[in-house]
């Protein structure tokens, strides 16, 4: 947003209009959605952040509003478009130590913004205690004060908002956790910089996880589809007493579109697995020499392993053979590497992307024990270094599931509800994207899709729901 700034100003857009029109947009939030207010509190920063504050209190002292105004640093030092909004406030201003909440008090926050790099001063993190403590509204401008804006870690400490207001376009830290919870509602004003700027200066490397990215890869059915057409889908079944999540995972690649879904199963667990099936065939597979016979048939095109799956030895030998095939490796799957990840990296090293790692956090950890240890890189850093190292596909999941490429792509998804955090349900998502690598779908974007099409399905069906409900809810694209 920095380049942005600057290329609109070298465009002939007045940088400080620029300024005017955010500040005067923080006030009609404001106004908008607090005016039961008695004070507004402005907390105003050494840098343009703080001038947005400025313009606001100006604007909202005009309105009639009663505003307390309190500053970090020396406003002498202010310079550019900063210190012009200071000399335009015809108010007082105290040294931000002095802060006191009050009852009837709503904060603004304008101290630091998205632009901020190292932790917050002591004496920020001060007033941050004081206004948690009591309970005081906070909304922020362009990101609450102590989360980095590009990786939405919190940096010492921060505002927790119960509104945000951001300029032109979200940032990272809007998006990734625990930015995107203590952003609270958030806003996204348009001060006027033409979209070509903006566009001009984004990397396009890292975005939010939409349909515009993956959509038009898949290819359009004609009259003369058939079942392998649209794919063959294998799902890997445990043994007896444990096949429930292979059949999750083999129903929901159905209902994602696969044109045909087979559970491989150990011989002693064909019954069981018949005994809830209908659509999903079975294909007996108690050994690697079975799969090596199998895999003859080259209509076979993706594979799911891990969902119930048992870790060890049996789990790595499987995962040897099927080093050709577009393989999701979920759950067991990925335990079983635990003690050697760079077995598993070694087999599907180079060439195209053909694997699909869908780790949660205690997962990655394991299988990338440096990375998920560095505190100094954000989530979708871990996710593309894990990516790079894996020659696959990263569905790093949580709350703010980061979808991963080695050539340096990412997704950040945003439309999973939380109560997607249920048993089974990363069994679910491992089925819809074997489904989509199984109907041509590039392994990155068919994870991408599937993660979408995973949120999508929460949505439908609603709070309360479990893996079963999950499966019936589940969408083709």
């Amino acid at each position: 947003m920095a380049a942005v700034d600057a290329a609109a100003a070298a465009s002939g857009i007045g940088s400080f209009g620029l300024m005017q029109r955010a500040g005067a947009g923080v006030a009609a939030s404001f106004l908008r959605f607090y005016p039961e207010a008695a004070r507004a509190v402005i907390l105003c920063g050494p840098g343009n952040n703080g001038g947005d504050g400025y313009v606001a209190a100006r604007c909202l002292q005009e309105s009639g509003v009663s505003v307390a105004l309190f500053h970090v640093g020396d406003q002498a030092a202010l310079k550019g478009d900063a210190a012009r909004a200071l000399a335009n406030w015809e108010g007082t201003s105290q040294p931000l130590e002095g802060y006191q909440p009050l009852a009837g008090d709503v904060v603004i926050d304008a101290l630091f913004g998205a632009g901020l790099a190292r932790a917050v001063p002591d004496a920020v993190s001060d007033v941050i205690a004081r206004v948690t403590e009591a309970g005081t509204p906070v909304f922020a401008v362009d990101l609450p004060s102590g989360i980095d804006g590009r990786t939405g870690m919190v940096l010492g400490s921060a505002f927790r908002a119960e509104r945000t207001i951001t300029f032109m376009t979200r940032k990272p830290g809007h998006v990734l956790m625990p930015g995107r919870e203590l952003s609270g509602i958030l806003e996204v004003l348009d001060i006027g910089i033409p979209q070509r700027i903006v566009r001009a200066q984004a990397s396009g490397l890292v975005a939010e996880n939409r349909p515009d990215q993956w959509l038009h890869l898949l290819r359009a059915e004609g009259q003369e589809t058939h079942k392998y057409k649209r794919g063959h889908l294998v799902v890997f079944s445990g043994e007896a007493g444990k096949t429930g999540a292979a059949r999750m995972s083999a129903m929901s690649g159905l209902k994602a579109g696969a044109g045909l879904v087979t559970i491989a199963s150990p011989g002693e667990a064909l019954a069981e697995n018949a005994g809830h099936l209908t659509a999903i065939m079975l294909h007996a597979m108690d050994s690697e020499a079975d799969l090596l016979e199998w895999l003859t048939d080259e209509r076979l095109r993706s594979f799911v392993l891990g969902p119930g799956f048992g870790a060890g030895e049996k789990a790595r030998r499987f995962v040897a053979a099927l080093r050709e095939r577009h393989l999701v490796l979920d759950a067991d799957g990925i335990t079983s590497f635990r003690e050697n990840p760079d077995e598993l990296f070694s087999l599907f090293a180079g060439g195209p992307t053909r694997l699909v790692l869908t780790p949660h956090e205690g997962e990655f950890s394991r299988l990338f024990p440096d990375i998920a240890a560095d505190t100094g890189m954000g989530k979708v850093d871990k996710a593309l270094a894990a990516a790079a190292r894996a020659n696959a596909a990263i569905v790093y999941k949580g709350a703010d599931t980061v979808i991963a490429s080695p050539d340096g792509r990412a997704l950040i998804n945003t439309n999973a509800p939380i109560w997607l955090a249920t048993a089974g349900s990363g069994d679910v998502l491992a089925g819809i994207i074997g489904a989509l690598m199984a109907q041509g779908l590039p392994t990155f974007e068919a994870a991408a899709a599937g993660v979408y099409l995973h949120g999508e399905a929460g949505m439908r069906a609603g709070k309360g729901l479990t893996a079963e409900d999950l499966v019936g809810h589940v969408l083709p694209l």
